[in-house]
């Protein structure tokens, strides 16, 4: 093994590097508190749990106990230089199933979008952290999911919304943490890691996986990942003239987060907002105390159908420059922030289902795929779960087509943020149990 400050040379040359920046600066990942056990979810628990929610079908029944470790590591912040820090969770399988205590392959998840700061992963109660308890840590995978920067324990001064670079190393120096909390919470590690996320984390994990098999494939053995509804063409839906559902939520958020890290992408708010919005949307999101809920309530944000949220919003000479000039500022943002171009050594899932208003498959997944069949690339497979979700929740097993009624409001109200993500966690599990 080389000294420590030899390995600290030698890694400098990645740009991935575990080392810290200077004598005083905690090495990528670090661990900058002892991880913390903050709840123990029993089989029966699971199982109660998985089967109330009608999810048992798809993750099955419950084998381990489930360990929630809350984590808290060093990672750098979105501008170059930074020192900051990012918290999560660590998802530890045990009891005497023979699956639950040998090694265990690690999967690195990247959660969704949330607009409330304090949402940590580190909580039993929160849904997603329950998905990923009985999907893979009750079945024996352990897995690691990062809070990001700028949310929870993380004392970055904003959160970098759909930056790319900042996610990836959210996702691998969580990675790190783990593998270094391990042995002090009862996780053996096989070595084999799997990448997966869905929405916003299906951007980072994407994002995770080029940096890691191009930067450190020595350090990752990473050897399967799914990116699940993710937004890959950043650049490419600026130009779709239709407004998705939760344009007033996702679209300020990476607007006013690229603008905090390049410094080019407006030079007046109030070209970009409207009044009221304007005064106070650049420091609106992530909130300490508001919900998506209430920020539509407290009139911080506007509602209304996505086409009414948006012209309620954005300046129209804002939305004609980006959906028509190709080198708007924004635009050269997005591009450096799409996850094309690149090519996977490792297995890779894409999945989304058709009907998602937010995040449309022929907007990203497709055209991700299509970049990656351009260049030959043949590792990748693409699933479309739409007509799972039309038979499971679509009124009589197929999607409402009356934009007036109840049952379409809730349909793809709830689409993607409920209905979507189980059955492409399914398909991830599949995969991942191929290479396992």
């Amino acid at each position: 093994m080389l000294p420590f400050r030899l390995t600290c040379i030698a890694a400098s040359l990645l740009a991935l590097s575990a080392c810290g920046g200077g004598s005083d600066e905690p090495g990528r990942g670090a661990l900058l508190e002892p991880p913390t056990t903050v709840a123990t979810l029993s089989v029966a628990q699971i199982d109660a749990t998985s089967a109330s929610l009608g999810l048992q079908p798809l993750s099955g029944t419950a084998h381990c106990d489930v360990k929630v470790v809350a984590l808290h590591y060093a990672t750098p912040g979105a501008r170059a230089g930074e020192h900051s820090d990012a918290s999560g969770v660590l998802l530890v399988p045990s009891g005497s199933y023979a699956g639950c205590s040998g090694p265990a392959p690690l999967v690195a998840y990247a959660p969704g979008t949330s607009v409330e700061k304090p949402r940590t992963l580190a909580d039993p109660q929160n849904d997603e952290t329950f998905l990923l308890a009985a999907m893979y840590a009750a079945q024996g995978y352990a897995v690691v999911a990062t809070d990001y920067l700028g949310y929870a324990r993380s004392s970055y001064s904003f959160h970098p919304y759909l930056h790319a670079d900042s996610e990836a190393s959210s996702v691998l120096d969580a990675i790190r943490a783990a593998r270094t909390a391990a042995s002090s919470v009862g996780a053996s590690l096989s070595g084999k890691a799997m990448l997966a996320g869905y929405s916003q984390g299906g951007h980072s994990s994407a994002a995770a996986q080029r940096a890691a098999e191009r930067d450190a494939p020595a350090e990752f053995n990473i050897v399967a990942a799914a990116h699940m509804a993710g937004p890959y063409n950043l650049s490419g839906s600026l130009r779709v003239p239709e407004a998705i559902a939760g344009i007033q939520f996702f679209v300020p958020f990476f607007i006013t987060a690229w603008q905090k890290i390049y410094g080019d992408v407006y030079t007046d708010v109030k070209t970009v907002f409207k009044d009221p919005y304007a005064a106070t949307i650049e420091n609106l999101l992530p909130s300490p105390t508001l919900t998506d809920t209430t920020l539509i309530t407290t009139g911080k944000l506007p509602g209304g159908t996505p086409t009414q949220a948006r012209d309620a919003l954005f300046q129209p000479a804002f939305l004609t420059g980006i959906q028509t000039d190709p080198n708007h500022p924004l635009a050269v943002a997005a591009r450096r922030n799409d996850l094309l171009g690149w090519t996977p050594r490792a297995k890779v899932l894409l999945c989304g289902g058709a009907g998602d208003p937010t995040i449309p498959p022929a907007v990203h997944q497709n055209v991700l795929k299509a970049d990656f069949d351009s260049r030959g690339v043949t590792n990748v497979v693409s699933v479309d779960v739409d007509a799972q979700v039309q038979a499971t929740f679509g009124p009589g097993g197929a999607a409402p087509t009356d934009p007036t009624s109840a049952d379409y409001a809730t349909y793809y109200g709830n689409y993607h943020g409920s209905y979507e993500p189980p059955f492409c966690h399914a398909q991830a599990k599949a995969l991942f149990d191929s290479v396992k």
